[in-house]
């Protein structure tokens, strides 16, 4: 038996007024989905544990089966085993975004969904001016880089910028994390003045950090040159999601038949998670983790890998990055466009080959457009096999029909188990 796992990021939504009262995957016509729906098993996926903010970070560890409160330790670490960045001992890695600030206000998470290559360069440019002193900026895809810390304390509460779009920034600047902590992963209750101290003295610093690069990329010629062309200017860094390097066992190890697999995605986070998951990443020319990826080359690498090996985990960003546009109907074309582009493609391949396949489909987490932003609701997941496993009356791939599936609601700690090993 050979499985892949098609995700779409975001995917999952809410009733939609503009869609007629739809969820965008309602409104979408994806006859391959429902395809896989009425031929499979269907459920939904709590992917966000208690205690947890929803996240992409988040909801894929625990959809791969991983002890959170265990392995957890924030995007920047992850992102780093994409990016080849190493986390010494002692260091802190955080996600860096450029985002744009306007009139005290985070505008957009995305800095206007900068290019790469505008980003490098800016990156470079931030790691010559601010660089050096514990800090170091490291290049990623798009608005996503990567930020390390020497001696920082993972124990601050930062807030992701797409969670604040529009809000004023002086409200959610980096703060220590108090003493009674509600996060599952916090160092114990009982602390001591050193650690207090090491906790507000890294929130000052990358507090300080930000305000100085607010100073200087203003006036940077990449941005200039934006604004001229009316796009966002990258106009602020903002650090998230602290962590040191994790302590994750491969998938082999917890199931010997996946003796080899890969990651297949544009997003440094689920590489990087794949890294510690011990699969390869397959890098696909022109995936961009936007609705004009490459979605025939992922595809193509997909079946290509699945060929020769056990596992393929394929993701696909775009719906995500509609959902925290706000924008429906764009939402609707990325879901379409994942249907189409390599739901229908891998499916015409994989049903001709003799060796069985397991197909698993669904979001990782919602991210409805009416709030842009990641929610904790279940979502819905789909298993096909080619070797036949029973349908269960579901005809239809969305959140409402999913819930009425012979799998019910599952945390996410069963997705693994139940599509690997088939146990409930």
């Amino acid at each position: 038996m050979k499985y892949l796992v098609i995700l779409g990021d975001g995917m999952a939504d809410r009733p939609v007024q503009s869609l007629g009262g739809k969820t965008p995957l309602q409104a979408a016509d994806i006859p391959e989905m429902d395809w896989l729906a009425e031929h499979g098993c269907n459920g939904l996926l709590a992917t966000v544990p208690d205690g947890y903010a929803p996240g992409s970070e988040i909801a894929h560890l625990a959809i791969f089966g991983y002890d959170l409160d265990r392995v957890f330790e924030g995007r920047g670490a992850l992102e780093a085993a994409s990016m080849g960045v190493p986390i010494e001992e002692g260091e802190m890695a955080m996600r860096c975004n450029l985002v744009t600030v306007e009139d005290g206000r985070i505008l957009n998470h995305s800095a206007g969904q900068i290019s790469t290559e505008e980003a490098s360069v800016l990156m470079s440019f931030l790691q010559d001016n601010l660089g050096g002193d514990g800090f170091s900026f490291h290049t990623g895809v798009s608005y996503r880089h990567l930020l390390k810390m020497k001696g920082g304390n993972k124990h601050i509460v930062c807030t992701p910028p797409h969670d604040i779009a529009g809000q004023p920034y002086a409200g959610y600047m980096i703060r220590p994390e108090p003493e009674t902590s509600v996060f599952p992963q916090t160092a114990p209750a009982v602390l001591s003045s050193a650690e207090l101290a090491g906790r507000a003295e890294t929130a000052r610093k990358l507090n300080e950090l930000i305000l100085k690069s607010m100073e200087i990329l203003s006036s940077h010629p990449v941005n200039i040159a934006r604004a001229r062309a009316g796009k966002c200017m990258a106009s602020s860094i903002w650090p998230w999601s602290p962590g040191y390097r994790p302590m994750m066992e491969p998938l082999s190890e917890r199931y010997p038949q996946l003796r080899k697999g890969s990651v297949i995605s544009a997003v440094d986070l689920i590489k990087g998670i794949g890294v510690y998951a011990g699969l390869v990443p397959v890098k696909v020319e022109g995936a961009t983790g936007l609705y004009d990826t490459n979605y025939e080359g992922k595809a193509e690498a997909a079946l290509k890998a699945l060929e020769d090996e056990d596992f393929v985990f394929l993701h696909v960003e775009a719906s995500d990055e509609a959902g925290h546009d706000g924008d429906p109907r764009l939402k609707v074309r990325t879901i379409e466009y994942l249907n189409d582009r390599i739901v229908r493609p891998v499916l015409d391949r994989i049903l001709k080959w003799d060796c069985p396949v397991s197909v698993a489909l669904l979001p990782d987490h919602p991210t409805p457009c009416s709030i842009r932003t990641h929610t904790a609701d279940p979502v819905p997941f789909t298993i096909f096999r080619t070797s036949g496993c029973g349908a269960d009356g579901v005809r239809e791939f969305d959140e409402f029909s999913a819930a009425k599936g012979c799998y019910g609601t599952l945390p996410a700690s069963r997705f693994m188990d139940l599509f690997i090993e088939q146990q409930l």
